[in-house]
This record gives C-alpha cells, sequence and structure tokens, in this order.
C-alpha cells in the first residue's frame, strides 16, 4: 500500500475501556445524552428549524477526561514524540509557548464551540463495542511488536514503522485493541483496514462496529485535508460515513464530537444581495450559517494565523516622525555609535545556521559569512547596506521616519513598487498580487528596506524562486552587499539553516518578512511562519492569486483577501510576451489565440493519450532543443495526475527511456535520472540523481547535496521528474514548459490549473491538446476546486471584534 501524501494523525483516543475499570453510569448517560441532543442541535440548524445562536449557547462545556496511555489524542503528538509539524531549531517561538498544554482543552477557540462537543463528563463510560480477539499477552518493543500484529492480520509487515511512528510507543496493543486504527497510516484504505480487522476479530468484527465508524471519522476528516478542506460541513460528512456502509452516520457523529475528536464550528453563509431576516424580538439581524466539523490540528493552525495576523496589526508601530527623537537627547545614530565596542558581535542576520541534524553542504544563496556585513551604510554606523547590524540584540531597533520611507517610495523603479512601499510603512500587514513580472515590486520593497537599515527578508516556497528573487534584489541595488542572500526558502527560513537565525525568546530576528509565493502556503506551515514573527514585524504576503492554492489543507492567501483584513496593493506591472497576454487572458477567463512569431506558444494536438506521450517526448528530446536552443533537463512537462495513460508515471517512463534509460539498479532510479523529492508534504525539490549507497539515494538538488534514506525511497518520496503535477510545479518556471492535455484530463481541469500550468514556462510553452472544447469551457466555467475553511471568518470576527465599541 503506497504512501499518501501526507502523514495522517493518530485518532482521538482508545474508545474500549480498560478491562475490570469501574464506570460511573450515571455519567456514562449524561455524557450519551449530551452527545445526541448535541447531534440533535446539529441537525434543527442545518435545516432551520432552531437560530444557530441557541446551539452554540444552551449546554456548560463539560470536562474532557484525559485520554487513556494506549492511544494519543487526534492530531497530537504522543509523548516524546515529534509534532505533526517539524518545529525549528532553537528556542520556540513566544507566541508557542504561551499556548495551553493540549490537556487544558486544546486550542483557544472562538464562542462558537458548543459546550456539549469536547467530550463526555469525566469518568463516564466509553461506548461499548466488540471485544478485541485474544492477542499475545505481551508484543515486541516498537516496530517488531506491531510487525507481529499485522502479520497476524495479513497485513503487509513494511507498514511497521510507519504504524509505530503515528500511533505511539503502545502500538502493537492498539492495533490489536482497534484494528481500525491502521487507518491513521498513510496510504491505507477503509477496505485494506476492513480485511485486517476481519482477520484480527472474527466473527465480532461488522461494518456496524463503532470502532470502525470513528477511524472512519478520522480518515475522512484526513482525506478532506488532503484535499485542501480545513473542515467538512456536517451533512457532507454524515454522507460519507452512509457511503462507507457505517449503519447510523448520526450516532458516529455523536461520538466522535462527546469524545472530543471532532470539534464543531458554525461559518456564516454570504448570500450577496439578500437582505438578512429579523428573527427574534430585538429586532437583531441573524445571518445564515453553517455546520462544520473538524480536527483539532487544523482548527489550532487557522486559529493561530489568525490571531498571529491581528498581533501583527495591534503591534505595529507608525513610521517615525521628528518628533519621536527628543531635542536634548542623542541622535540614533549617536546612541548605536555609543555602544560598548568591546562587546562581541551577534551573527549577522544574513549569516545562516545549520539546523541540527541537516546537511552542513552549502547550497545554492548560503552566506558563508564572508560577505555579510562588509561596510557599513553612511549615516547609519550600526547597520550595513545589505540590511545586517553588527549587534543584533543590543542595537535600538531601527525606526526610519515617515519622510525616509516617502523618499524610498519615490525612488522606487515603478508606481506599483512605490505603492506597496508606502503601505507597507504604514501598516504591519499587507496584501500585495501581482504576477511574474509583479516579483520585481516586493524586491524592490526589500531593497528599500533594507537601504533604511531595517532587516528585511524575503522568503518563496522553492529554490527556484529564492534564485529568482536573488537576481530580482540583485537589479534592484546592484551595488549593495550580499543583497541576494536576503532571499530565503521558507523551508530553510524556519530551520535557520538561511536567514536572520532567532532570538533569545525563539522569534525570528528581522522588522520585515515578505513572502512570496503566498497562495503556496498551507495553514500549518503559515501558523508557524506567523508565530516565530515578534510583535511589531512588518509582513507583507505577496503572490499570484490566479494560480493554484496549496497542497496542504487551507487557502490562506484567498481568505485573506476576500476578508479585506488588511491593505492590499494590486500591482499595475503586466506580463509581456506571447506567453504572458495568453496567461492574462486565461486568468479573467478567456482562452485566446496570441500572435507567436518566435514560437513561444505552440498548440500540438494529440487523438489519444499514446499519442499524446509520443508527441511530448518527441517535443523535449527534438523539437525544443532544436527549434529553441533549450535542452532536455531544462523543459519540464506538465500533466494533470500522476495515473492515467498520460499521467507523470506513464510520461516519466517514456522520456526515461530516451533521455536516460537504464536498469533502475538504485530502487528504480539510475544516476542522470531527473526527480522530485518530496521531503514534507507539499514540497517538491527538484533533483538529479548522482548515485547510491548504504546511507540512501544522493541527489544533486540546485547543487546542494541530498541524501534521501533508503525507506522514504521505498515510500514514494522520490520520483521521475521529467512530468511533474501543475501542483508540484507551483512556485518553480524553466525555460520551456510543455503541458500534457489528454483526453481524459478533462475533468480535472479549472481556470486556476491551467493558469498554472501556462504560466511555468519563461521563453516557450508547449500544449499537447487532447481535451478539445474541455479546455476553454474550463477556463470560462470553472475557476478554481472550492475548499471549505474558516480563516475569512475568523479574521472578519477579529476584524468585528477590534471595531466594537468597549464598555465605559
Amino acid at each position: 500500500m503506497a504512501s499518501g501524501p501526507e502523514t495522517a494523525a493518530p485518532d482521538s483516543e482508545a474508545r474500549t475501556a480498560p478491562a475490570g475499570a469501574a464506570r460511573d453510569t450515571a455519567a456514562s448517560g449524561s455524557a450519551q445524552a449530551t452527545a445526541a441532543a448535541l447531534a440533535a442541535a446539529v441537525r434543527a440548524v442545518e435545516s432551520g428549524e432552531r437560530p444557530a445562536a441557541s446551539f452554540f449557547t444552551d449546554a456548560p462545556r463539560p470536562a474532557k477526561p484525559a485520554a487513556p496511555a494506549g492511544r494519543p489524542a487526534q492530531g497530537a503528538p504522543s509523548p516524546g514524540s515529534p509534532g505533526p509539524q517539524d518545529r525549528p531549531a532553537g528556542p520556540a517561538p513566544e507566541p508557542a509557548r504561551q499556548q495551553p498544554a493540549p490537556e487544558a482543552a486544546g486550542p483557544a477557540r472562538p464562542p462558537v464551540v458548543d459546550g456539549g462537543a469536547t467530550g463526555p463528563a469525566a469518568g463516564a463510560t466509553a461506548p461499548t463495542s466488540p471485544a478485541a480477539a485474544p492477542g499475545p499477552a505481551a508484543y515486541a518493543p516498537g516496530a517488531e511488536g506491531v510487525r507481529q500484529v499485522l502479520a497476524a492480520g495479513g497485513a503487509p509487515e513494511a507498514l511497521a514503522d510507519q504504524a509505530a511512528e503515528v500511533l505511539g510507543e503502545r502500538a502493537a496493543e492498539a492495533l490489536r485493541e482497534d484494528p481500525w486504527q491502521l487507518l491513521a497510516v498513510p496510504g491505507v484504505r477503509p477496505e485494506q483496514a476492513d480485511g485486517f480487522a476481519r482477520a484480527l476479530l472474527g466473527p465480532a468484527c461488522g461494518p456496524g462496529d463503532e470502532r470502525r465508524a470513528q477511524a472512519l471519522v478520522g480518515w475522512l476528516l484526513e482525506q478532506a485535508a488532503v484535499a485542501g478542506h480545513s473542515a467538512l460541513e456536517a451533512s457532507a460528512l454524515r454522507a460519507a460515513l452512509a457511503q462507507r456502509a457505517v449503519p447510523d452516520p448520526d450516532d458516529a457523529l455523536q461520538t466522535a464530537i462527546a469524545d472530543g475528536a471532532v470539534l464543531v464550528f458554525q461559518d456564516a453563509i454570504e448570500e450577496p444581495g439578500r437582505p438578512r431576516p429579523v428573527t427574534d424580538e430585538d429586532g437583531e439581524e441573524a445571518q445564515p450559517v453553517r455546520i462544520l466539523l473538524g480536527l483539532d490540528r487544523f482548527a489550532m493552525a487557522e486559529e493561530s494565523v489568525a490571531d498571529g495576523l491581528a498581533r501583527l496589526l495591534n503591534t505595529f508601530e507608525t513610521a517615525a516622525g521628528p518628533e519621536d527623537h527628543p531635542a536634548d537627547g542623542p541622535a540614533p545614530d549617536e546612541d548605536a555609535a555609543t555602544e560598548d565596542a568591546t562587546a562581541e558581535p551577534a551573527p549577522a542576520p544574513d549569516e545562516e545556521r545549520p539546523a541540527a541534524g541537516t546537511d552542513t553542504t552549502p547550497s545554492a544563496g548560503t552566506n558563508t559569512g564572508t560577505e555579510a556585513g562588509a561596510g557599513a551604510e553612511a549615516g547609519r554606523p550600526s547597520g550595513h547596506a545589505d540590511g545586517t547590524t553588527d549587534d543584533t540584540t543590543a542595537a535600538r531597533p531601527v525606526r526610519p521616519s515617515a519622510a525616509e520611507w516617502e523618499a524610498a517610495a519615490a525612488a522606487a523603479p515603478s508606481p506599483s513598487a512605490a505603492e506597496l512601499i508606502r503601505a507597507t510603512a504604514h501598516s504591519g500587514l499587507v496584501a500585495h498580487t501581482g504576477a511574474e513580472a509583479a516579483r520585481a515590486e516586493p524586491a524592490a520593497l526589500l531593497a528599500a528596506a533594507r537601504s533604511l537599515g531595517l532587516r528585511a527578508f524575503g522568503t518563496t516556497h522553492t529554490e527556484n524562486g529564492r534564485r529568482r528573487l536573488a537576481t530580482d534584489l540583485t537589479e534592484c541595488a546592484p551595488g549593495a552587499t550580499a543583497i541576494g542572500t536576503a532571499a530565503v526558502t521558507v523551508s530553510a527560513l524556519l530551520s535557520g539553516q538561511q536567514g536572520p537565525g532567532r532570538d533569545a525568546d525563539g522569534a525570528l530576528g528581522l522588522d520585515l518578512l515578505v513572502v512570496l509565493d503566498a497562495p503556496q502556503l498551507d495553514l500549518e506551515t503559515a501558523a508557524l511562519l506567523v508565530e516565530s514573527l515578534p510583535d511589531g514585524t512588518r509582513l507583507v504576503l505577496s503572490g499570484d492569486p490566479g494560480v493554484l492554492w496549496s497542497a496542504g489543507p487551507g487557502r490562506l492567501f484567498a481568505d485573506l483577501l476576500a476578508a479585506r483584513f488588511c491593505p492590499q496593493v494590486a500591482s499595475r506591472t503586466p506580463d509581456f510576451g506571447p506567453i504572458g497576454e495568453l496567461v492574462s487572458g486565461i486568468g479573467i477567463g478567456e482562452l485566446s489565440q496570441v500572435e507567436a512569431p518566435g514560437k513561444e506558444v505552440v498548440i500540438v494536438p494529440a487523438r489519444d493519450a499514446g499519442e499524446a506521450v509520443h508527441r511530448t517526448v518527441q517535443l523535449v528530446a527534438d523539437s525544443v532543443p532544436r527549434a529553441l536552443g533549450v535542452p532536455a533537463d531544462r523543459t519540464q512537462v506538465i500533466t494533470v495526475g500522476h495515473g492515467g495513460a498520460a499521467g507523470t508515471r506513464a510520461l516519466n517512463a517514456a522520456l526515461k527511456e530516451r533521455l536516460n534509460p537504464g536498469p533502475g539498479r538504485f530502487g528504480g532510479f539510475d544516476p542522470g535520472d531527473r526527480v522530485a523529492y518530496a521531503p514534507a508534504p507539499g514540497r517538491t525539490v527538484p533533483g538529479t540523481v548522482t548515485g547510491a549507497d548504504a546511507a540512501g539515494l544522493r541527489l544533486d538538488c540546485d547543487g546542494a547535496a541530498v541524501v534521501v534514506p533508503r525507506e522514504q525511497v521505498g515510500t514514494g518520496a522520490v520520483r521521475h521528474g521529467w512530468a511533474l503535477t501543475a501542483h508540484q510545479a507551483a512556485g518553480m518556471r524553466w525555460p520551456a514548459a510543455v503541458v500534457v492535455l489528454p483526453g481524459d484530463a478533462a475533468g480535472g481541469l479549472t481556470r486556476a490549473w491551467v493558469y498554472t500550468a501556462f504560466s511555468r514556462g519563461e521563453r516557450h510553452l508547449s500544449v499537447v491538446q487532447g481535451v478539445d472544447q474541455a479546455l476553454p469551457r474550463a477556463v470560462a466555467e470553472v475557476p478554481v476546486k472550492e475548499r471549505t475553511t474558516r480563516l475569512r471568518t475568523l479574521l472578519q470576527q477579529s476584524m468585528q471584534t477590534t471595531q466594537e465599541p468597549t464598555a465605559d
């Protein structure tokens, strides 16, 4: 069974009571009554029989019992195990330290969560379920014990390591008691878990087993997250359970809600043009709502992002004016000049700090420390031209005046860049939108901010994007020293491999952070990034709203724009050339024919998938190199999915046979193979195989040596990379792109997919067209695949709270 794109979190807690444990029947009856009332209330709100306010304010919140030791809580790591998101090296950021402990009731939640949604009263009896088949009295520790249980149930023993990692140190006992916990392992399907359970439980196993229903609830929400949803409507989850032969979906949801495995939220339904009904005697308007169910970790991530963005806005200090410097006090430069010259300077912000356990081989963009801090900017003895400071911990924060910001805006290379600089001067959070050419505007902002003495950095989704940003920075500030080191990737910034590093409180040591490729930020990465920013930091989220959203759950950038939570700057810089003209039309729903005298855009018809594969190989290996001089290793093939007769697997097999034939002696790979390495869900790192040894598969990824352990290669972390999906290609560009659209791809096309795929080529775009009229129809009629998220509502609630007058 292949690994899925994400590591599923363990289920919430053991649902079978330990043998011989005493239970309080009165508490059990109360918990069951609460769960039943809760489910009835969900249905009543959905049908309009009662207002949402009563559902969310009727019952007090009961205490949630501690989870049994044999099973970690839903979405939370087992004791001593890493969390769902790797944390950066060094101290944790301050906001993270202030979060309550998991056992204290989970994340801070708005008052929309029902009081009965967190679990039964302490001491309540767990719901009854068929007893597990008797097993051995003891299991071998760790993965070996899991391997024994898997073998007894007929499941592949290769899953043992993953199951032990996901389910914790008592994984073997947990699987024996509840075989459906196997669904927590990435790639396991319900029908496979059912077979495993039948083998272990025998006649006691059935589709109505409560353990099965609870595991399916968690699995369905995890699969929804893979599709980009941070929550699901209650009706959708109920229908999905029914499709999986759960006899009583309502009862399954009751138990999941009462156990705290699932959280309940309300989300306002926007109905443009329709007046809101008056529902109470006070004449207050009630907006229609929908009831959402979600997993704790995604709720935490969305609420953390909303709280963090509000914090940056609320702690922002406006640009300093002349009145901010007392007449009888020293000027900022004089104050900096009197700092203790004998103090040992802190590392420069541009100096990279390798994370513990990582490969210390310098990668592209690595600052070795020899060029950072070369020369001081005139008028600022404590600051360098590249934005670094001699003492980042002792020096006073630099606060450029409004006049200095205005002078920087006046010197900007374009009106849109000037507008962005002015917006950043006056707000702690700014959203910037634009296509490829507009990326020069955040670069101009970064160059201006660093010239003013600010610790300013720009971060991108990929190393490919980082290199492009570094080039733009060099063009904006050709005389600045080490200006290119201001460009970092998100993953390297959070891990400490690039960027300014962290201060004593665990916060990133910077004054301005510009995030390019913002649509590719998933919720958990965004939460970690925002939590890492100290109070008063300026944050600019920049991206193209037309591209695909993140591979992980959420649609952060789209929700931020829709909520109108902060100032927005829309670039007026167009993308030029035939490709730019074509993509710009797609962005507004029009697929037009463009003039391409230099063969910038070529349409190649294909009658079927076999011909599409043949034409693609011909284009990459022969036509594009001969006509345009772009070698095959600089041409990227993009298709809709991995499967199918013209998916990435079929295309990569054909391209390997033509471009780098070999037996695949290293786990299916040969030296010279182009590959796509996924070090984490949602991240794709292109590379080339250089060899293999006992340590694993060796890759060259943009000049950096990477070793992928053998077990990761076996679970699908490395694929051949001549052909990628559009999601994998997002955030990167190549000199030439070949987009393959076989006939069976029509159902997967959206305007956002076409926009993303067609905009990956810098000089040339070939389209192998086999979908006929489905292409213009998708561009005109299917903008995106919608996602269910809560961030927009949370941001709007935050604004309403801020705007409400306080009581005297």
